[in-house]
């Protein structure tokens, strides 16, 4: 395949149309997300939250994705990609707006539970759709693009949150970032998608005409003795408890150790943060650049990546203060997310093209178990236990553990990629 040639019937036109939908959509994603992170201070201030709480509003949207993701993914590949894709955005938009009108922490704990069961499939479903509809040379390439929405989305969440907050309470935060993700998932209604994949062609042979459930057991048992991806699966989650955590309690970090108001705070987390638009592109060109002369290279990156974003980490919270700090912290911005498209890849490259969305749902699983879930309330913890600067101190040694099972990954995935047969995905008329 040429390098310019596009997958099946898709045109250029259309795979970038899809793309740039995507793209919005995942962004939407996040400043839903993350919105809440800037109101913390102002719901403990009606409530009487702890930071063990505020952390438990981020990670309950993590518990709900972990919950709900493989079923989600799973009809995502058997059923449809743009309707799955255009009902859960719709969903997510529905349950933020909701969230304006909660009267109690439990209320908003719960409604929080819903954004995430609405976002369960989306990163899956997306994955799936770049990686049928653009070639595998450039997949790491688009993968990091569209993963730059977000860092974009969780800055503009965190800056919005702060500012929307301050002027007119923190009820209309909720209220105005959940509108613009419902327009563009009555667009997505629109595009094409592809025709789902048969499982009886390509390597996932052992699985002949099953009924639904047998069929659910089957591609799970496909997925999990990859030992590639497990490696895989298990660094993604040591760097997602890095960054979850980054972005749930910088903005508390400045608030505290340098006495900014809670939306300057917010504004320059959002800068640390939207250095990732840089390092999630960056990463998954330098990676596909690799990948050439290299079959094993998008681990190998993720590992080396991993291991740089430790090391400054490790130097901005403990040798630096002040604007030095500052300047080190935004190097850290463009690292922590580079990994993020090699490592994705990775799901769709050792996997049947029929399952690349359940693929991707096994890794979320993990990292939201191991990551997402832990991180807030984890630090959060250690603040209230040690105070947040020590809790700051002990991120750099996640990124370690990340490091040493990307490395370890690299060691199966030769053999592992060369059992997958490439089948072309088709436009679904």
């Amino acid at each position: 395949m040429k390098e310019d040639s596009f997958p099946g019937t898709f045109t250029k036109q259309q795979a970038y149309f899809i793309f740039t939908l995507l793209f919005l959509l995942y962004m939407f994603d996040y400043i839903d997300r993350m919105v809440i992170v800037s109101l913390f201070p102002y719901i403990k201030q009606d409530w009487g939250l702890s930071d063990a709480q505020c952390g438990l509003m981020v990670s309950v949207v993590y518990w709900s994705i972990l919950l709900f993701t493989l079923p989600a993914s799973f009809a995502i590949d058997r059923w449809s990609r743009k309707k799955s894709i255009g009902i859960m955005s719709v969903f997510w938009s529905l349950a933020t707006l909701a969230c304006a009108a909660a009267s109690n922490f439990w209320q908003l704990i719960t409604l929080r539970a819903f954004v995430g069961i609405g976002e369960a499939g989306y990163a899956p479903g997306g994955t799936a759709m770049i990686s049928a509809i653009f070639p595998v040379e450039r997949r790491a390439r688009m993968l990091g693009i569209w993963n730059a929405s977000i860092p974009l989305g969780s800055a503009m969440g965190i800056a919005l949150g702060g500012l929307i907050a301050e002027h007119f309470g923190w009820r209309y935060a909720f209220g105005i970032v959940a509108l613009p993700g419902m327009l563009v998932a009555f667009l997505f209604f629109r595009v094409k998608d592809y025709k789902t994949v048969d499982l009886q062609k390509g390597n996932f042979t052992s699985s002949p005409r099953h009924t639904d459930g047998a069929q659910w057991k089957a591609v799970l048992l496909h997925i999990v003795r990859i030992k590639s991806l497990l490696f895989n699966n298990l660094a993604f989650a040591g760097n997602v408890f890095v960054t979850v955590a980054l972005m749930s309690w910088l903005p508390s970090y400045f608030n505290r150790m340098e006495g900014l108001a809670m939306s300057q705070a917010g504004v320059k987390t959002s800068v640390v943060m939207l250095m990732a638009i840089v390092g999630a592109p960056l990463g998954g060109f330098l990676a596909d650049r690799w990948f050439r002369v290299r079959p094993n290279a998008r681990l190998l990156f993720a590992a080396i990546s991993s291991l740089l974003t430790a090391g400054v980490f490790f130097l901005a919270f403990t040798a630096f203060t002040g604007n030095v700090q500052f300047a080190v912290m935004v190097v850290g911005g463009i690292l922590a997310v580079a990994f993020v498209p090699a490592s994705v890849a990775v799901t769709q490259d050792v996997v049947h093209p029929g399952i690349r969305a359940t693929s991707l749902s096994i890794c979320i699983i993990i990292q939201h178990i191991l990551g997402s879930s832990l991180g807030p309330p984890v630090i959060g913890y250690l603040s209230d236990t040690y105070g947040i600067a020590f809790a700051m101190k002990t991120l750099p040694v996640f990124n370690l553990i990340a490091a040493s099972f990307f490395l370890m990954a690299s060691f199966y995935y030769n053999a592992d990629a060369a059992k997958v047969i490439a089948i072309q995905t088709q436009v679904d008329d």
